[in-house]
């Protein structure tokens, strides 16, 4: 196999084929045509999500297929402790399997009855050591790989890893900063807005919601329970604010800040109904999760919401080395007030004048109310169908 030119390639290659998907089958078509004997190729790369452990890209027959694999119990499990990835991951050095007979790692047995003969799996050479990136090879020739082949395989794998982990690298990044600031907001930041006073001026629906009895529960109750229950409320909140293409900025203590932003081919009307979506889908999750924790003797987890709508400004703020992306301006002022008045009213949601002149569905009228702050007083509007919070 000749690999002589294969880094010139490379470089061609990846200017014309940004996904990594695309590259690494390309890569192993390329591999075929140089002559190698290789049928199937699989490489195995871990990344930083917490869900997500890393991903694989399997290149067989032709064609290219790529999962994710979970975070979560992978390495305590039989399937990578008994498996190639672990010896490579442990050694740092190559792993290489005839596959004559019967073999006791599962994947090398699977291999071995598809066809293969002869399997090897070589450690890219990435900066950072910290984490699994591997390629794995087999091949279906009768005498499996010879010497030369080898030699040329793991010449290509390191060729390849520079790539590879430019890719890694970039995918990090932007789930690190869809994690902790969201996918809208990570996007924007991830393509350059990262000066102090970079901001904008947005129209959105204002979501501030509160765990009620916080500092209750932390004064009377072990710390691990307190954060299981609000860990528990926060994702009841967060999967519906994002189902409904809202996006969460910032947790303040046991408080949630999310706007629903109008952008360029949204009304207002479709943001607050959206938001008015989440909130009812989150009442709902509320109570399926207090369901479970009655029955495991747990105290209720309780909220408060309030809803606005009107002109936020979005961006950076801070200290020159230390800055949030977050939005600011008196419509977030209005919420945390409205949100503030749900207590007093014994209410879960408190919507504003503003925001309900966007919502076509009933609304219960709670009178006029001065909020914090706010000069004049405000016209305020409840959920028909909404029991009113403990």
């Amino acid at each position: 196999m000749n690999v002589e030119t294969l880094g010139l390639w490379l470089t061609k290659a990846a200017r014309e084929r940004r996904d990594l998907g695309n590259l690494f089958e390309a890569f192993c078509l390329e591999l075929r045509q140089r002559g190698s004997s290789i049928s199937r190729a699989s490489l195995g790369l871990e990344g930083l999500d917490p869900e997500v452990g890393g991903s694989r890209y399997v290149w067989e027959q032709e064609a290219i297929i790529y999962t994710s694999v979970p975070r979560a119990g992978v390495v305590q499990s039989a399937g990578y402790q008994n498996s190639p990835m672990k010896i490579v991951d442990d050694t740092g050095r190559p792993f290489r399997r005839r596959l004559e007979g019967e073999q006791t790692m599962p994947v090398l047995e699977e291999l071995r009855q598809s066809g293969a003969t002869d399997y090897a799996m070589f450690p890219m050479p990435f900066i950072d050591t910290t984490r699994s990136a591997v390629i794995a090879y087999s091949t279906p020739a009768p005498t499996g790989f010879t010497d030369a082949e080898l030699q040329g395989l793991e010449a290509a794998t390191d060729l390849f890893g520079p790539y590879a982990e430019r890719q890694v690298l970039r995918q990090i990044a932007v789930d690190l900063l869809d994690v902790y600031v969201g996918p809208h907001t990570g996007r924007r930041i991830i393509e350059g807005h990262v000066e102090r006073g970079d901001m904008e001026t947005i129209e959105a629906a204002i979501w501030l919601a509160d765990m009620r009895g916080f500092t209750r529960r932390s004064e009377s109750s072990a710390v691990r329970d307190v954060l299981n229950g609000l860990n528990a409320w926060l994702e009841a909140m967060v999967g519906p604010i994002h189902a409904h293409q809202g996006e969460v900025l910032k947790f303040i203590g046991d408080a949630i800040l999310a706007i629903f932003p109008t952008g360029t081919r949204q009304s207002g009307r479709v943001v607050c109904a959206a938001a008015l979506a989440a909130v009812e889908e989150a009442r709902r999750q509320v109570e399926e999760v207090n369901r479970a924790r009655a029955a495991q003797g747990l105290w209720p987890l309780e909220f408060g919401v309030g809803l606005h709508f009107g002109e936020v400004v979005y961006g950076n703020i801070g200290a020159p080395r230390r800055l949030d992306f977050t939005v600011i301006g008196a419509a977030v002022n209005r919420a945390s007030r409205l949100q503030e008045l749900s207590k007093q009213l014994g209410r879960q949601t408190i919507i504003s004048g503003a925001f309900a002149g966007h919502i076509d569905g009933p609304l219960v009228p709670l009178g006029t109310h001065r909020l914090r702050d706010v000069a004049e007083p405000q016209s305020v509007y409840g959920l028909p169908a909404e029991s009113a919070a403990r």
